[in-house]
């Protein structure tokens, strides 16, 4: 399978040096699949592979809201108050379901690193084994283990952090291989396009869940609960087949131009090559014919030499900075604050539609039947088309004012619902959680995942993406084992849990609004370049001094966002 590149980087296929000008007017713009979607054949390659390996990855990190009230059912003795309520700790069903939230740190850091140091070539599909490794684990639960039934779920939370160690690597991996495949006109809608199968995932989750609950209807209407343990294996299972179709594209994937033109950096970051290694550093006027562009040759042909090497220190480096570590806390804390409430709500989404009073039936079956229609209508009115409103306007508003608009009106429906959680009806808490959907992926979740795969140059960006959604996760991981323990009435309650999430939701805007950069129309390699070539006296193309010339980086957007804003915003 060919894997297209439609992104600018600074050398050809034959290693010739050309502008951004010279390389649009022999790549102009391709026709898209169709208005609708905005892609061309590369891109649609492009999701196709990253994006399924996404759906699959929420599929499997979300499907445990639908499989815990199973969960209770068949080793707990159930929901109701005649089947023993809450025997299922409440500390360890926060465990099991944070299992694959801890997984993921490891997963992002560890694999975000490992691009950057080895290649994106060298880790991805790795990741995707683990998952697969994990699942087939997980699903393989023995239910005659000695002990008592604690030890069943100390053995799915272990398997949970396997499968979500490969899940994590996912994230830093396919960010950064769409970022730095597609076009700069066109990076923040396909990032958007890639996060967007997270809604899928979870929409698919439901759907797959009502098809095997009527697969087994006769059974569970008749109160064989037993016929329970081979639906949460199937639910979890089914994710293996395309799993095993999208892993040999992955395997097989090429190295990118752009990520081994911004590793060839290093050589300068790390004082490797500076300016006695050539003649940059010489004042303008001494030059004489092409001497200029000889002397930007033999760089380019020094830093080639640099381009395979391992870069362990490149993250150190270029976040040494103040400028640049600022851009990091930004998008590491603003992913930590949406998650807290993002992953604190659909983690525990059947927990939230029971204690609203929407998930009760006549039976057990029933009630995990219409606890499934809950979240389905959740995702198919709020949370999917959340997405689709991020894809249409993430290239006409920029990603800050989507951020903020999120953040903003997630903490106002979390504000209602907490301010008169006893008056307001089950209705009105169903239609408010489904707005919060809406504005959590048109807004904190979707951009949180996209600002960081544009916001730092290739050479670090694996880390620097993997390391701001790890602290997002830890964000996750807090939800995951306090929510459950804190929203018991005996505690703190749902409301005032509520009142964490809007707390959060504005210390989010207010984090986004000072730390974060607008990256619609930055191409952070060229800026990095750049930076590196200011070093040794070199030009740049970012600044119009060098090869790339003039305001080409910012001319790509629709309006004056571009490097002088990006600037700013970091140098504040």
């Amino acid at each position: 399978m060919h894997w297209g590149e439609e992104s600018y980087s600074r050398k050809d296929e034959n290693g010739n040096i050309i502008s951004l000008e010279e390389y649009e007017a022999a790549h102009p713009p391709r026709q898209g699949l169709s208005r609708y979607t905005g892609m061309s054949r590369n891109d649609f390659k492009l999701f196709a592979i990253c994006g399924v390996g996404f759906m699959l990855d929420a599929y499997d990190l979300f499907i445990i809201n639908l499989v815990t009230p199973i969960w209770t059912y068949e080793y707990w003795g159930g929901l109701s108050p005649s089947h023993k309520v809450g025997t299922y700790p409440l500390l360890l069903r926060g465990a099991v379901n944070a299992g694959a939230n801890i997984g993921n740190v490891i997963g992002q850091i560890g694999f975000g690193f490992f691009g950057d140091v080895f290649g994106r070539k060298f880790v991805y599909g790795k990741e995707l084994i683990i998952a697969m490794v994990g699942i087939i684990l997980l699903i393989s639960l023995p239910n005659h283990m000695p002990g008592p039934t604690r030890n069943k779920f100390w053995y799915l939370f272990g398997f949970r952090v396997l499968m979500g160690i490969g899940i994590g690597g996912d994230y830093p991996m396919s960010a950064a291989i769409v970022a730095e495949r597609s076009s700069l006109k066109n990076r923040g809608r396909m990032l958007a396009w890639i996060f967007s199968n997270q809604g899928w995932g979870n929409l698919l989750g439901s759907v797959v869940t009502l098809i095997l609950l009527a697969c087994f209807s006769g059974p569970l209407s008749n109160g064989d609960y037993g016929k329970l343990d081979g639906v949460w294996r199937l639910q979890f299972g089914l994710a293996l087949v395309p799993c095993a179709i999208t892993l040999y594209f992955r395997l097989n994937m090429p190295e990118s131009r752009k990520f081994q033109q911004s590793g060839e950096l290093n050589a300068i970051a790390d004082g490797s090559v500076n300016s006695s290694a050539t003649t940059l550093n010489l004042p303008e006027a001494s030059y004489s014919g092409n001497e200029k562009e000889a002397a930007q040759i033999a760089l380019e042909q020094k830093l080639a030499e640099h381009a395979n090497k391992p870069k362990w220190t490149a993250f150190a480096n270029y976040f040494s900075e103040w400028r640049h570590l600022k851009v990091l806390i930004g998008t590491a804390s603003t992913w930590f604050l949406v998650d807290v409430a993002f992953y604190g709500i659909n983690l525990n989404q059947s927990v939230l539609l029971m204690d609203i009073g929407f998930a009760k039936g006549r039976n057990e079956y029933h009630t995990l039947l219409i606890n499934t229609y809950g979240n389905l209508i959740i995702a198919a009115a709020g949370y999917v088309p959340g997405y689709f409103f991020t894809i249409a306007f993430i290239e006409i508003l920029g990603r800050k004012p989507i951020q903020i608009g999120g953040f903003l009106i997630t903490a106002l429906m979390f504000g209602i619902i907490a301010g008169d959680y006893t008056g307001l009806g089950t209705g009105g808490k169903f239609a408010c959680f489904t707005i919060a959907q809406f504005f959590f992926n048109f807004g904190p979740n979707a951009t949180t995942f996209i600002v960081p795969g544009e916001a730092f140059p290739s050479r670090v960006r694996g880390l620097a993406h993997g390391l701001s959604a790890a602290i997002g996760k830890l964000g996750a991981i807090l939800s995951g084992l306090l929510f459950n323990y804190l929203s018991d009435k005996s505690r703190l309650g749902v409301a005032k849990v509520l009142w964490i999430f809007f707390a959060c939701e504005l210390a989010g805007a207010v984090m986004t609004f000072l730390f974060v950069p607008e990256t619609r129309g930055v191409d952070a390699d060229a800026i990095d370049y750049d930076e590196q070539m200011a070093k040794i006296g070199g030009g740049g193309y970012a600044s119009g001094s060098g090869y790339a010339g003039g305001d080409a980086v910012r001319d790509y957007a629709t309006n004056d966002v571009g490097k002088e804003d990006y600037a700013a915003s970091s140098s504040a």
